[in-house]
């Protein structure tokens, strides 16, 4: 017996073909640039095989009369089998049980339909839907949408093809009640796609289908040999449809390799003899990400390649990543394993290595919607402890000591992106500024040192797909050895950032409780359970800093694209903001902290050097010498310190209130505050530089 998914394709097959059979063909259009932006498949005409030259081949080899198959399924008008099934009256086993009834009318044979199935799948099917399937893979991963066309029910919303899922829109031109040469149906697949007909390829073996869409200006390819279409498809787009890697894309053309030179290296090193063509993709949707799947023989292997651009022209980077990566998979953890590093700028231009691909699920959605509540939180439990296992490496015992850096490790994080903000700021971000002075002042006074990830977050883990469990951690771009409180803050930031984000989708004011996600809370204590530790009193600057690093990052993203090209997507300039806002609300938080810490005997300072508006810190230092304590003294010595308080807290509230961009003055007080700051421009501002 074949499984229920194919039994269900059976009739789609039988109709489709037979009815192309009937109308005959249609000219091939020609092909063009890629200017596309989503592909129509027909399930029985592209994705599924024509059975017709099948049923002609097993009608000779059972000694039918030529045509049985296509008879039985045609006649009878509207009470055909075709008709009754796509009206969903009869499910794939009825019309499998009527067809042998129908042919044994026609021929007065008994028909054997399950040998018609077996031929169907084992000569046709099997080659032409994985084709087919590879290919809607790799039209998706080029972000262009596709749609596939049904022209028969789903019974209880199900449907035999197990590849519906990779597509963003499903009609069923029954439901709708439009025939599949209506242009109706085209227009309403256009309409749920959101593209013109210009921007839009129909495939499918019906020539009156084909035509149908071609007048509305669609492009159509015709599907008779899946191979030839899939070629003309490809001509089409203008990128392979083959050799298909989850998370990745076509190589852009401004990142490519030489592919002969590569192999010659890859048969050196591999040395069993593996032949067989060599296929490339892309890791990533970023402009500076070199990063490849190589696809050679049986080897599945991840290239890892140093930027032309690249800052460490001695390729002294991809040598330490390398070297890390060896030193962490030898001391337990979950990384991809390291086969070979090449420093021969000869083979590829730049230095690279090579590393094993490993398989899994890449979550993008920190609330995990796909899974059951259980499930979401030992996700989370398995984040914090492999984040546990990378801050519990002994680096004497891994070798790794020598890759500290001198000096304090958040300074000159903090250094480092500042200046790269500075070189791609386009306008001032209040904010920003604030963080830019107030950053260096607070630096935690301790920091333990262990290996740190950077960018520790969770679309850079491979998770098993059947169990709780990271097979590996990606991205150490940006790996040091530094303070590991950085890594933990880093991958809370998803709890404070919006789900729409499009740099990095958050459950900011989402139910985590009810979705089964731990809060920020629980997840860094089961970070601090596997660490046997407590969490810092400074939390909240670790918190600031991660955002602020993010806000700088897409800032870059912002700038990087030039004049003329869109940025990536989710680095608006509201973004940066948005995110530079909320890391200063952590700041404002630690403040408080500090504040509420200090002994009666400190001064407190609201704003920094730079003026109200563009910086504010939290600075403190030491009062004169005061006289001995005495009764007088003492209630004096109270009263003051309430009174630096309350300087404090309405100093802080000033600053919020002239930093939120919603607070507009009515036209009087506008005027007088206008006048009121013209005044503390002289007065903090001396040297006559300004607040900007």
């Amino acid at each position: 017996m074949y499984p229920w998914s194919v039994a269900r394709a059976a009739p789609c097959l039988l109709r489709a073909g037979m009815r192309q059979h009937l109308q005959g063909s249609v000219h091939r259009s020609r092909s063009g640039w890629c200017r596309y932006r989503a592909v129509i498949f027909h399930a029985a005409g592209a994705l599924l095989p024509s059975p017709y030259k099948t049923a002609a081949d097993w009608e000779a080899r059972d000694c039918l009369p030529a045509g049985t198959i296509q008879q039985a399924v045609f006649s009878g008008g509207e009470n055909s089998l075709s008709l009754k099934y796509t009206r969903g009256e009869l499910t794939a086993v009825e019309f499998l049980q009527e067809l042998g009834r129908q042919c044994f009318g026609i021929a007065n044979i008994r028909v054997p339909v399950d040998s018609l199935l077996s031929a169907l799948i084992r000569k046709e099917m099997i080659k032409q839907l994985p084709i087919m399937a590879e290919a809607v893979q790799c039209i998706r991963a080029e972000g262009l949408k596709t749609a596939l066309l049904m022209d028969f029910c789903l019974l209880n919303g199900k449907s035999f093809l197990p590849l519906q899922k990779h597509f963003d829109v499903v009609v069923e031109s029954y439901r709708e009640g439009m025939g599949k040469a209506d242009p109706q149906i085209y227009r309403l697949c256009l309409e749920r796609l959101g593209t013109q007909p210009q921007e839009s390829i129909f495939l499918d073996n019906n020539s009156q289908n084909l035509k149908a869409a071609a007048q509305l200006g669609i492009k159509t390819v015709q599907v008779d040999d899946p191979e030839v279409a899939f070629k003309e498809l490809e001509m089409c787009l203008g990128f392979p449809l083959q050799g298909f890697v989850p998370y990745t894309r076509a190589v852009r053309p401004s990142m490519d390799i030489p592919k002969d030179n590569l192999q010659k290296y890859l048969e050196d090193v591999l040395s069993d003899h593996t032949t067989g063509p060599l296929v490339l993709r892309q890791f990533g949707h970023g402009h500076s990400s070199q990063t490849y799947s190589v696809r050679f023989g049986d080897h599945l292997l991840v290239l890892k390649k140093e930027p032309p651009d690249s800052p460490h022209p001695s390729g002294s980077a991809v040598r330490r990543e390398y070297r890390l990566l060896k030193a962490l998979a030898e001391a337990g953890v979950p990384v991809p394993s390291v086969l070979a590093l090449c420093e021969d700028r000869s083979t590829l231009g730049t230095p690279f290595y090579l590393m094993e691909h490993c398989a899994g699920h890449i979550y993008s959605d920190v609330s995990f919607a796909a899974l059951q509540p259980g499930q979401r939180r030992a996700l989370y439990a398995a984040m914090s402890q492999v984040l546990s296992k990378i801050h519990s490496v002994d680096l004497k015992a891994a070798k790794l000591e020598e890759l500290r850096e001198h000096g304090n490790y958040i300074q000159q994080q903090v250094e480092t992106w500042t200046k790269q903000y500075r070189a791609m700021e386009t306008r001032v971000i209040p904010a920003m500024e604030r963080l830019i002075e107030w950053l260096p002042l607070h630096l935690p006074a301790s920091q333990q040192t262990t290996v740190v990830h950077g960018d520790f977050r969770m679309d850079n883990l491979v998770f098993h797909p059947d169990r709780p469990e990271v097979l590996a951690v990606l991205g150490w771009k940006f790996a040091a050895l530094g303070d590991p409180i950085s890594d933990l803050a880093n991958s809370c930031m998803a709890y404070f950032l919006p789900p729409h984000f499009g740099a990095l989708r958050g459950s900011r004011r989402c139910d985590v409780g009810h979705q089964g996600v731990p809060t920020a809370e629980e997840y860094s204590q089961m970070y601090w359970g596997h660490m046997g530790a407590q969490r810092p009193e400074n939390w909240n600057f670790y918190l600031a800093f991660a955002l602020f690093r993010l806000a700088a990052a897409l800032q870059g993203l912002c700038k990087q694209p030039g004049a003329g090209k869109p940025a990536p997507r989710g680095s608006s300039p509201q973004d940066v903001e948005f995110v530079a806002d909320l890391a200063w609300d952590f700041a404002i938080k630690e403040g408080f902290r500090v504040f509420d810490s200090l002994p009666s005997t400190r001064r407190y300072s609201t704003w920094a050097r730079r003026g109200l508006l563009l910086s504010r810190s939290y600075g403190t230092w030491s009062r004169p010498q005061s006289p001995p304590v005495t009764p007088t003294t003492s209630v004096l010595g109270l009263a003051q310190s309430l009174y630096y308080k309350l300087d404090k807290i309405m100093g802080i509230q000033w600053g919020l209130l002239i930093s939120q961009p919603r607070w507009t003055p009515r036209p009087l007080l506008e005027l007088t505050a206008q006048s009121g700051r013209s005044q503390a421009v002289t007065d903090n501002d001396p040297a006559g530089h300004g607040l900007g």
